[in-house]
């Protein structure tokens, strides 16, 4: 098979692409899914730090996010059954069921006293973490079921931008939020908020042609396993999923160090460029947000016009070449302007990869398991993160920042190589496209 058969799209099928009914519902359902998570991290840490909780509590409430890790743990059963009988089918039943206990627990946390019920706070936000990462599970099941194939790229840009400003709100509207009218009284605005995104579900289109749901549980638990590993080349296909951001991960995972440190940072004897948190945080969280949003819109609608194979590869190396301007930033210095431009660059190439990594990560999925496989699928995109942690300070204590930055570049490699080499099993993915243009 040729990579050019049907690798372009007129524009207009574009422009017909972000303006139908699926793509705003992964607008919508993306904030609902992002709206709870920085409840339980961002917005429930300063709660507890302007409520003068002791720091080493502060520290083990962030074991609230553990079951983000382990969803597929069960993801079989949001398989295998569905909850509400009223036409919606397995994934919207989830979906509705999930949101309508998030109400229920953030307005919980929002009755809670931090300096009275600490244990009881912490027990609502678990509960919260809980059911947010079950949402994510049915709602990426949904997108994957729901999209058309050459839809996939740009509904996970739009869904993942729409579950950034649900973080934003969550974690950032609710800070200034809280300083005029209290956390208490947040939390239950938040509740609200996630109230009005069941209208979201409610409005959302059922998924056409679905395999139905797994006879048995047990077979809910094995198939989806047994389907993936028996098919040819799965290891190395998970092995690419592992690798493709591993560079990225390398060089994210000091990146605050580097610019935030100046005579030594952690104690380790390695000087840093010495920006100030507030010039820090003001670049990443404005010019850093809205560069990411806009890669994630450019990758969305570069791949309604090229194959998934093309937009990996592109994306990928773009990725590995933007750990080089943080090489050139080491070299340059504490300069304002050359921070600004490594932070868009970098935030660039970050949403377009990620655009890519989740449309292949939605392509390996089989229907009949769609909950388990993208749970699991996604759960190990997130090992580079953790294989880059623990070695990365090690790596620049010894090279310096200028070589460790080199060095993150050339993580980005095997991924790359990887790729090349299953080449003719990812054009695969795409041969069975859908016309472009279909309705909606």
């Amino acid at each position: 098979m040729q990579e050019t058969q049907g690798a372009s799209r007129p524009f207009g099928d574009t422009i017909r692409s972000l303006a139908n009914r699926r793509m705003l519902v992964m607008l919508l359902l993306g904030f609902a899914s992002g709206l709870p998570l920085s409840l339980t991290g961002t917005a429930l840490q300063s709660w507890l730090t302007v409520a003068e909780i002791d720091v080493t509590a502060i520290g083990i409430f962030t074991l609230v996010g553990v079951p983000y890790t382990f969803k597929f743990v069960w993801s079989p059963a949001m398989d295998r059954f569905g909850l509400v009988r009223m036409r919606l089918g397995r994934r919207r039943s989830w979906l509705v069921v999930t949101q309508v206990l998030l109400v229920g627990a953030i307005a919980a946390m929002g009755m809670m006293d931090p300096s009275k019920d600490i244990y009881g706070l912490g027990a609502a936000a678990v509960l919260v973490a809980f059911l947010s990462a079950s949402q994510d599970i049915a709602f990426n099941a949904y997108q994957t079921e729901v999209l058309r194939k050459h839809e996939r790229g740009l509904g996970v840009a739009i869904s993942v931008g729409g579950y950034r400003l649900g973080m934003l709100v969550s974690g950032g509207i609710s800070m200034v939020l809280a300083d005029v009218i209290g956390w208490q009284a947040t939390f239950m605005a938040m509740a609200g908020c996630m109230g009005i995104c069941i209208v979201f579900t409610l409005i959302a289109p059922q998924p056409q042609n679905v395999p139905p749901a797994p006879a048995t549980f047990v077979s809910a638990v094995v198939l989806p396993f047994k389907e993936f590993f028996g098919r040819r080349g799965a290891l190395a296909l998970l092995l690419l999923v592992i690798l493709y951001r591993l560079g990225d991960s390398y060089a994210s995972s000091l990146t605050t160090t580097f610019l935030v440190g100046s005579q030594t940072a952690g104690g380790l004897g390695i000087e840093g460029l010495g920006f100030s948190q507030t010039e820090v945080g003001l670049v990443n969280k404005g010019v850093g947000v809205a560069a990411v949003l806009i890669g994630l819109a450019v990758g969305g609608a570069l791949m309604t016009r090229i194959r998934l194979y093309t937009a990996l590869w592109i994306f990928g190396i773009l990725q590995c070449v933007t750990n080089l301007s943080f090489m050139a930033l080491a070299e340059i210095g504490a300069h304002s302007g050359a921070l600004a431009v490594v932070v868009v660059l970098e935030n660039l190439a970050g949403g377009m990869g990620t655009t890519a990594l989740v449309a292949l990560i939605m392509s390996l999925c089989d229907k009949r398991f769609t909950a388990t496989q993208f749970a699991l699928l996604t759960a190990l995109s997130a090992v580079g993160r953790y294989l880059a942690g623990p070695t990365s300070g090690f790596i620049a204590l010894s090279t310096g920042w200028t070589i460790f930055f080199f060095i993150t570049a050339l993580t980005a490699i095997p991924g790359l190589m990887l790729l090349v080499a299953l080449r003719k099993r990812i054009l695969a993915l795409d041969a069975d496209l859908e016309p472009s243009g279909a309705s909606p």
